[in-house]
């Protein structure tokens, strides 16, 4: 049976100059099935073993499963972790109910799963991963209204009445039998990783306790909670982020490390008290993310070309400015990877680390112990690094020893809380740092804002009115030959138009006519004009170039930049 899959596979063209005897007889020296043997060596994939085994078993292939396919009533039947443990999933297919496997050949478990669910229930093969997918997606947890109705009725709700016991390290999916606000939690932190949600507030009014999910940079409402559970709600936030559940007066700042849908998820706390109780912000930092390529960040070809040059220069500072949450991290860690090679010392001082990275040395800032960016600066220098990352430089003292070190030989990666590129200078000179040494040390400014991005499965056709063309700065003529499109709204954007965000990029490089200005102390106006004479691309021209791609829209440029402003 195995000798016929391998022939399926020669068939499909995927290891037809393979040696087929030397390959069975090294798998059998590692006691592995000559299937496993080529998917742990990497001569197949999964979705080849999967379209394989569907071919030679005329089974089903599913690619990936659809929220038409997921019945929850179904899923409900089969305890969550069978599911995953088995790797298999109960879908329903072209209107039959059918059993989804990774292995065909799990015969006990498909005899199970049809005898509880359907003798006529068919077979179809997926791959490991669109199984864990669609059960960490599709599974039913239990309703939120329903959890608001067992609130209500329980009366041992009040606060000291619950058993507010330590969180443990596992998935909140498997939590189950749990008192009712520990469920709620878990069902409330669920959903956000599941609609996208880059942060939770939790908000206590007079009359009501409101929760609101931030998704692609804008909040919506989620949940109503009673009002008498707030208590029990902010005290087990608080537990499951070691902070002092006593203290109701201060503002508190923990976090949770947690395992959420087979994800790690460090999700940072903010508790701050207000007129009607403990406002609770949650922001979540998916750590099993990995972060896009440098050509994957939304650059257009112009700015791309300026980055790959001015990140191989020797030494000097780059900034990378914005408001808060606009992605500048993100754009720095991109820059990092790229730059990353054995032949590089680099490290990076942050607070917190958001994504650790393979070959390079992370340092985090721990302020309770006077361990700064500043303090860790002087000691990351004297750690011979060739690349420095620093995470913000949000005071003078990081700020002079970031110029130092630019100008005695390290290339400098920072952010920096500024408007706009030119405004970066004179934020520096502002701080106190001579313009002497911002001309010689800063070797461009990256500015950036983040738009929603168009839902490609909704998004349509339409043509906007002259007012607005004008206020992007495209006229009549060119809008001839530009195809604009609008949001519509869908499930597969949560009827939103809009799924995921991309940047707008805007970048100064260090010219000799902008470092005289400079030095001469010139406004941000006066450098901002020079930067253009100099071949700087606007964030709205950016937005430009990303509406013509029919990647975003004009009120989504409009949202971060204008032409008049700009000008």
């Amino acid at each position: 049976m195995i000798h016929d899959i391998f022939q399926t596979l020669q068939k499909m063209g995927l290891v037809k100059d393979l040696d087929e005897q030397q390959l069975r007889q090294t798998a059998q020296d590692q006691d592995l099935a000559i299937e496993n043997y080529l998917l742990t060596t990497k001569m197949i994939t999964p979705l080849d073993l999967a379209q394989a085994y569907g071919l030679y078993y005329n089974l089903p292939f599913v690619e990936f499963i659809t929220e038409e396919m997921a019945d929850p009533l179904i899923l409900s039947k089969i305890q969550f972790n069978f599911l995953r443990q088995n790797l298999v999933m109960p879908i329903v297919l072209q209107g039959k109910v059918t059993i989804l496997v990774a292995d065909p050949l799990n015969l006990g478990i498909i005899d199970e799963l049809s005898m509880l669910l359907s003798k006529d229930a068919q077979t179809a093969i997926a791959t490991p991963g669109a199984i864990i997918d669609g059960i960490n997606r599709y599974y039913p947890m239990e309703g939120a209204k329903t959890m608001m109705d067992d609130l209500v009725e329980d009366t041992n709700l009040l606060e000291g009445g619950l058993d507010l016991s330590q969180v443990e390290d596992q998935d909140i999916l498997s939590m189950t039998a749990q008192a009712p606000v520990v469920k709620l939690v878990n069902h409330i932190i669920f959903q956000a990783v599941k609609r996208g949600a880059s942060d939770i507030h939790v908000e206590p009014f007079e009359k009501e306790l409101s929760v609101r999910y931030r998704v692609d940079g804008v909040m919506y409402m989620a949940y109503s909670p009673p009002k008498r559970i707030q208590g029990a709600l902010i005290s087990r936030l608080k537990i499951m982020a070691n902070l002092n559940i006593a203290e109701k007066r201060l503002p508190q700042d923990g976090r949770i490390e947690s395992k959420i849908a087979d994800k790690f998820f460090d999700i940072r706390v903010s508790v701050l008290p207000v007129m009607y109780g403990e406002r609770v912000v949650m922001r979540l930092l998916d750590k099993s993310k990995a972060f896009a390529s440098l050509e994957q960040l939304g650059l257009s070809p112009y700015n791309l070309k300026i980055v790959h040059e001015i990140i191989t220069k020797p030494n000097g500072i780059i900034f990378v400015s914005g408001p808060t949450g606009s992605g500048k991290t993100t754009t720095l860690y991109s820059i990092v990877s790229k730059l990353s090679s054995p032949e590089l010392n680099i490290i990076t001082v942050e607070d917190p680390v958001e994504y650790q990275m393979a070959g390079i040395n992370q340092v985090q800032v721990q302020s309770k112990i006077d361990f700064t960016f500043a303090s860790a600066l002087r000691s990351i220098l004297r750690q011979d690094p060739d690349i420095v990352m620093i995470g913000e430089t949000r005071d003078v003292e990081t700020a002079q020893i970031a110029v130092q070190a630019s100008l005695t030989g390290h290339l400098v990666l920072s952010t920096i809380h500024t408007n706009n590129a030119p405004a970066t200078m004179t934020r520096l000179i502002d701080m106190g740092i001579e313009p002497f040494y911002i001309s010689s040390a800063v070797l461009a400014v990256i500015a950036q804002r983040l738009v929603r991005k168009l839902c490609d499965a909704c998004k349509v056709v339409y043509t906007p009115t002259s007012e607005m063309l004008h206020a992007v700065g495209i006229t009549l003529e060119q809008s001839k030959s530009i195809k604009f499109y609008k949001p519509v709204g869908c499930d597969k954007c949560l009827n939103l138009g809009y799924k995921g965000r991309l940047p707008l990029f805007e970048i100064m490089v260090m010219t000799n006519a902008l470092a005289r200005l400079i030095v001469d102390r010139s406004d941000a106006n006066i450098l901002r004009s020079q930067a253009i004479k100099d071949g700087m691309k606007l964030l709205v021209q950016d937005g430009v170039w990303k509406i013509e791609q029919g990647l975003t829209t004009i009120d989504e440029v409009l949202s971060v930049a204008t032409m008049q402003e700009d000008l």
